[in-house]
């Protein structure tokens, strides 16, 4: 296209704004960015989020910077008064975490159309819940004859080799450790009966991924029969034709919510809004609930069918009072001690 002598002077003095207002640089020169989870998460906001969000908001663009949330946390923190990532998406302890550090803004519930809408667990105030998250046992049924029914099962000395789990920097890792205390006698407080139990199952491990969605994909590489796992994790890889079942284990589900966060200091702040808005919506959430993505949702306008409604609950509460809920305040007291003591002992 030809250039004119107007368009160059608008090239200039948008050169010299964005070289004397920073921040005004920022709002204009970048997108949205949105950091989610890694895996079935990514996948599921690429194919259903991000379209509505862009629908709904004059095709605006937006970024996806896949990711844990302990490594949003670090990144935000390191930018200082620039952060590089305008929304973030947590479960229950990394939330906490962010809060406590003043890394995000209170969401502007007066603003929302559909805060009112969500399960009273849901509706946090420094950013609400549009996605809860369960964790069972996963388990390949062409090699498992006899389906896993406790946590305990994953000690089967036939499964030696053949186990995987997470480390303890996901809150699938944590989350786990903390179930295997219990079952031992432990507590969100005492996690030492966990760490006796998992050295115990050291010689079973196939591997310890570094992430939900790296271990979901050791079934696909056939490197594992066994694991803890995400229910929306497992029903991806059953829909590319993955051998891979959920079971609730007998002593309870981890059941968490997943909240989302406009980060303080964003450059953009309106669209960080909108787009949780779009997460929060009856329309996404009804989506992300069918096949393949099967992510239970928070909002009580969207009724819960399918494959949640038949394996996990038939509504959200009939999920609150079936699945284990953890102490992720007390949890967060000790997590990175837990952490580095995890990465020395067990980690392969």
């Amino acid at each position: 296209m030809p250039i004119n002598r107007r368009s160059l002077m608008m090239s200039a003095m948008t050169l010299g704004a964005m070289q004397l207002f920073p921040g005004l640089s920022r709002a204009q020169a970048r997108p949205l960015v949105f950091a989610t989870f890694t895996g079935s998460w990514e996948i599921a906001h690429k194919e259903v989020l991000v379209p509505y969000f862009r629908k709904m908001n004059g095709n605006a663009d937006i970024v996806l910077d896949p990711m844990l949330s302990v490594d949003q946390i670090a990144k935000v923190k390191a930018a200082g008064a620039n952060p590089p990532i305008d929304v973030m998406l947590h479960d229950p302890g990394p939330a906490l975490t962010a809060i406590a550090d003043g890394l995000v803004e209170p969401y502007p519930v007066e603003r929302s159309q559909y805060y009112k809408d969500l399960l009273p667990v849901a509706q946090e105030p420094m950013g609400p819940a549009p996605f809860f998250q369960v964790v069972g046992l996963t388990y390949n049924p062409e090699t498992v004859k006899t389906p896993p029914t406790s946590w305990a099962d994953l000690w089967r000395p036939e499964f030696k080799g053949r186990v995987g789990i997470t480390n303890m920097n996901s809150t699938l890792g944590t989350g786990f450790m903390v179930e295997i205390a219990r079952m031992n006698g432990g507590s969100e407080k005492d996690i030492e009966p966990a760490f006796k139990a998992i050295a115990a199952l050291k010689p079973s491990l196939s591997a310890v991924a570094a992430n939900p969605g790296a271990l979901a994909a050791l079934f696909q590489q056939g490197q594992i029969d066994i694991s803890p796992g995400n229910f929306n994790a497992i029903q991806i890889l059953k829909a590319k034709g993955v051998p891979v079942a959920f079971v609730t284990p007998k002593e309870g589900a981890i059941g968490f919510k997943t909240t989302m966060h406009i980060v303080k200091n964003s450059s953009n702040k309106e669209l960080a809004f909108k787009l949780i808005e779009a997460a929060l919506s009856p329309e996404v959430q009804g989506r992300l609930m069918e096949e393949p993505y099967l992510i239970v949702p928070t909002n009580t306008k969207v009724a819960m069918t399918g494959a949640i409604a038949k394996e996990l609950a038939k509504d959200q509460a009939e999920l609150q009072k079936k699945f284990v809920f953890q102490d992720w305040k007390t949890i967060n007291e000790s997590r990175p001690a837990w952490i580095a003591r995890f990465n020395r002992e067990i980690n392969l």
